[in-house]
Formats: C-alpha cells, sequence, structure tokens
C-alpha cells in the first residue's frame, strides 16, 4: 500500500465513522439525524411574543367585527375587512390584526359617512368643493328650470290656525 491509498482509506473510513457530510445533533449515544431541523423564523418567534404580551394584558378578542376604517390625516383610509379584533378595556388597548389596503377616502365614501368625524367631514366639503364648481352651476341651472313648475309654499300664520282655517 501506498501514501496515496492509506490517505484514500483513512477519508472513506472517517467519512464512515463520522458520517462525513450527514450532520449529527448531541453526543455519544444520541439518535442521528440525516438533517438538522430548521429553527422557527423571526417573524414567528417576534408573533409568539405577542401573543404572550397580550394574554399578560389580558386582551380578549371582540367576534362580529366585519370592518376597521383608520383615518389618516392626509385623506388617506386604512382599511380592514373581517379583521381578528382584540381589547383589553383596563390597558386601554385595541389590537386590529389582519390584512388592510389604504385606499382614499373617495373611493370607501358611500358606506363610511356614518363613520367620519369632524376632521374627516371637513376634509369632505373641501374635496366636494374642489370638484362641484362645474358640477354646482349645471345644478343650480337645472334647478332654475324646475322653480317655475313647483307650486309655492305658502307663509306660515302666527297665532290658532283654525280660526284663519275658518276664515
Amino acid at each position: 500500500m501506498t501514501e496515496a491509498d492509506l490517505a484514500a482509506a483513512r477519508a472513506r473510513m472517517i467519512a464512515k465513522r463520522f458520517g462525513g457530510a450527514n450532520a449529527s445533533t448531541g453526543g455519544k449515544g444520541s439518535v442521528r439525524r440525516k438533517k438538522k431541523v430548521a429553527t422557527r423564523g423571526a417573524a414567528a418567534q417576534s408573533d409568539a411574543k405577542l401573543g404572550t404580551t397580550l394574554k399578560k394584558l389580558g386582551a380578549t378578542t371582540i367576534p362580529g367585527i366585519e370592518e376597521v376604517n383608520f383615518f389618516k390625516e392626509d385623506g388617506k383610509v386604512i382599511h380592514f375587512v373581517n379583521p381578528k379584533v382584540q381589547a383589553s378595556i383596563a390597558a386601554n388597548t385595541y389590537i386590529i390584526s389582519g390584512p388592510s389596503e389604504t385606499k382614499p377616502l373617495q373611493e370607501l365614501l358611500p358606506s363610511i359617512v356614518s363613520q367620519l368625524g369632524m376632521d374627516n367631514l371637513s376634509q369632505l366639503q373641501a374635496m366636494a368643493g374642489q370638484a362641484a364648481p362645474g358640477a354646482a352651476g349645471a345644478a343650480a341651472a337645472a334647478s332654475g328650470a324646475d322653480d317655475d313648475d313647483d307650486e309655492e309654499v305658502p307663509d306660515l300664520v302666527e297665532g290658532n290656525f283654525e280660526e284663519v282655517s275658518e276664515k
């Protein structure tokens, strides 16, 4: 046997005995595994930490909420459809999670008018003022044509209505 044959035999023996490319976890007497188990990702760990924090706060799930809208100062709306809503009343904390979309206010308008606050109503009036100069003139012209057909509303009479009706 030559030196090269001895080196090749040693390499085969080491590969066979110690696994070579096979990964083993643990020491003597432990079960050898064919591959290493992948650890959880950073997102899964942060979700677990968030869950334990919510449990400490005593947050409870609120069922039956179909949509949630956050109104931003720039006129955009963060819109959640069927979100998971949790609340901790003692900590004054509300947690809303789920898929969201950022949309302009005009896109959601017919359905969210009842949710608008004073700030949003002023934004809405400003948008209507910008969008309606041409439309307002057309509406005024149309209403001017309709004034001839309408009956005039009689003036209110002060006093007793029965006496006036008897006259």
